[in-house]
């Protein structure tokens, strides 16, 4: 890892650092830079991370970097467990315009229209406000009746479900393989019927 543009961090600068990451994909990143991941939850969401850290953060000072949209319940656990938190936001999730063009024109075409429609967070479904609500009548009721919708895990179909969007799929390990398998193995229930 050569220093950060940005920072002129350096590999050495962050050696000290006792750093946990929420699941496989992330630790794959960081060791990739020649950091070691001390923690990775059993179960790949917030409330793992913060129980995993409760007893280890006392009277420590703990950086979390994450979306900016994201819940609040490991920076109010590792708070309440007594850890001084700072919060940075690394990355937004946005739908560039011409991609909601474009899924506009997908969901309309019959042909083209998926048969599942994946979410990998919480945030994925909120960068389409209202779009699965119909919006601007851009969509039809009839066109989403075929489309069942795939969640990567219980807290990403905790939101579909408060939007009225009823999940059919859902991972038993929140990664993308995880998603992956859900997905594989729901059609081939579907398809050996």
């Amino acid at each position: 890892m050569g220093a950060s543009p940005k920072l002129r961090l350096t590999r050495r600068t962050l050696t000290h650092l006792q750093i946990a990451a929420i699941g496989p994909a992330t630790k794959k990143a960081i060791v990739k830079h020649g950091l070691k991941v001390k923690m990775v939850p059993e179960e790949y969401v917030a409330e793992s991370v913060a129980k995993g850290l409760r007893d280890k953060v006392e009277g420590k000072r703990v950086l979390l970097i994450r979306a900016k949209v994201a819940r609040a319940v490991i920076p109010e656990e590792l708070r309440a467990a007594g850890a001084e938190v700072d919060v940075v936001e690394a990355y937004e999730t946005v739908v560039p315009e011409k991609s909601r063009a474009r899924l506009r024109a997908l969901m309309k075409n019959a042909t083209r229209r998926p048969h599942i429609v994946t979410f990998t967070s919480s945030s994925t479904r909120r960068t389409l406000p209202n779009y699965w609500q119909l919006q601007a009548g851009s969509v039809n009721v009839g066109l989403l009746k075929h489309v069942q919708f795939a969640s990567i895990g219980p807290v990403t179909s905790a939101t579909l479900r408060e939007l009225h969007m009823p999940v059919a799929i859902e991972a038993a390990n929140s990664t993308t393989g995880g998603l992956l398998r859900a997905i594989v193995l729901a059609r081939y229930a579907e398809t050996s019927m």
